[in-house]
This record gives structure tokens, sequence and C-alpha cells, in this order.
């Protein structure tokens, strides 16, 4: 027999000779990276780590930021993408980020900021205040009379406008503003004709719609007046006669000779 059993039913010897069983080694710590534990793959080495951070971060960017507002980004007819600012190639969108957060791109882009300082120093700026719009509850439309008139002199016409304001706020004074027809949006726009604004807290702002021709604006022609007691705002505009109208105006009148009746046969 291969084997016997000893006596005093001690444990089997293997004889010499014999082919050795197989026995499977017990694992030890350095099967293993040190620090990593069981299971794991090991701890990764400091290029794997960065290949790992610079992917993540590719990854994220191409969440967050927009290539199509990128001024260096293009796509050319291969179907890669370029960077305009450091002329290189790149065979993806991904590839194109990790270059734009790379050393060489960041001073490029710095070079680029300072050439374009150096050719285009800003001016200094006034300083703009900001105006916030009045919230006011409004009362309504105020009460107006329109008046039309001419000049019999030079043949001018004539508009005389008085708004009412009684329950103006204190301290203010009414103001008006000529606007075009092509500013509102009530009405299609119509280049024969544009409006005048009045306008006064807490009253709603009211326009006319006047003809569309150039306003006589001297001192005799154009005036203005806010009387407080009465508390009517005053405003009256001549226009300009044009080129025909005002040959017809200084043409001096027919002889009275052309002018008498002819006798009757």
């Amino acid at each position: 027999p291969a084997s016997a059993r000893p006596r005093g039913g001690g444990p089997c010897r293997q004889l010499r000779g014999s082919p050795a069983s197989p026995r499977p080694a017990a694992p030890t710590n350095m099967d293993r990276d040190w620090g990593a534990k069981a299971g794991s793959g090991g701890v990764a080495s400091d290029i794997q780590a960065k290949v790992d951070r610079r992917e993540r971060l590719r990854q994220l960017a191409l969440q967050t930021v927009d290539l199509q507002k990128d001024p260096y980004f293009m796509k050319n007819h291969l179907g890669s993408y370029e960077c305009k600012l450091c002329l290189t190639l790149h065979n993806n969108e991904g590839n194109y980020l990790a270059h734009t957060q790379g050393k060489r791109h960041q001073q490029n882009l710095a070079r680029r900021a300072a050439k374009e300082a150096r050719d285009n120093p800003t001016l200094p700026q006034a300083n703009k205040r900001s105006i916030k719009a009045r919230k006011t509850v409004k009362i309504g439309r105020p009460g107006y009379r329109v008046t039309k008139q001419m000049d019999p002199e030079t043949s001018q016409r004539s508009l005389l406008f008085e708004i009412d304001y009684p329950e103006i706020e204190d301290g203010l004074q009414p103001r008006h503003r000529f606007m075009s027809a092509y500013e509102q949006r009530v009405e299609p726009a119509d280049k024969d004709w544009q409006y005048l604004l009045f306008a006064a807290e807490p009253y709603e702002t009211v326009g006319f719609k006047v003809p569309n021709q150039e306003i006589d604006k001297s001192s005799s022609k154009f005036h203005t007046s806010w009387d407080e007691e009465a508390k009517v705002f005053t405003l009256q505009l001549y226009f300009k006669i044009g080129a025909d109208a005002a040959a017809r105006a200084s043409r001096p009148p027919p002889p009275p000779s052309l002018m008498a009746p002819v006798p009757s046969a």
C-alpha cells in the first residue's frame, strides 16, 4: 500500500516516492499593493490619477461649456477640431477642452489680452446713474382742449393744447415730447403722422396724433406755459408751410385794375 496508518492511531504520513497532493497557498499581504483593500484593483499611480482627473474634468466641461460661443473653436472640413489661437489640431471636443485648460492655451490667452489692452486703451467713462421708474397709482386721464388756428399773415396752421392737471403732485410740472409713428405700438405705423405726448404724475400719459410736418421752433411760434394756480398746461405750435404755399403767400396781390369787375355789354 502507498500509505499505512502508524500505530497509536496517529495521522497518516505520505511515503517517499508518492506524488505530492497540491495545496492552495495561503494569501499573504504581499499579493496586493500596499494600502489597497482586499478585492480591489490596487492603488492607482500618479499617471493614472492624472488621466482619470482630466477625463472627469472633460466630461464636466462638456456639460457646462458651450463650445459654439468659443471664438477660437473651429471644426474643419476633415471633421477634426482646431484651436485658432494656438493653431493646434484635436480629434474630438473633449481633447480640445483639455487643451483649453493647458498651460499653452492659457499663456496665449494672456498674451492676446495684453496685446488688446495695449492696442485699445480703455477711456474713462462717465458715471451713469440708473434712473428707477416711479411706481405710482394712476388716477386716470386728464382733461384737455385742442384748438385749431391759422395765422392770417403767414397762413401757418396752428394747434393749441390745454391740459388740465388739478390733482398733480406738488412740485411737479407736466412734460411733453414728440414721438415718431414708428415708436408706438398702438396703431400701425404711418409716416404721415406723428404723436405729441403729455405726462404728469399721477395721471396717465396722453398722446395726440398730429400731421408729420416740420414744426416751427422759433420763439414766437412755439411756446409752453404752466399755470400753477389753475393747474393748466398750455402748448401752442405752428407748422412750417411748404415751398409752394410760401411762394403763394409771398406773391404780391394783383393790381386793382385787374380785380375790377368787367362791365357787361
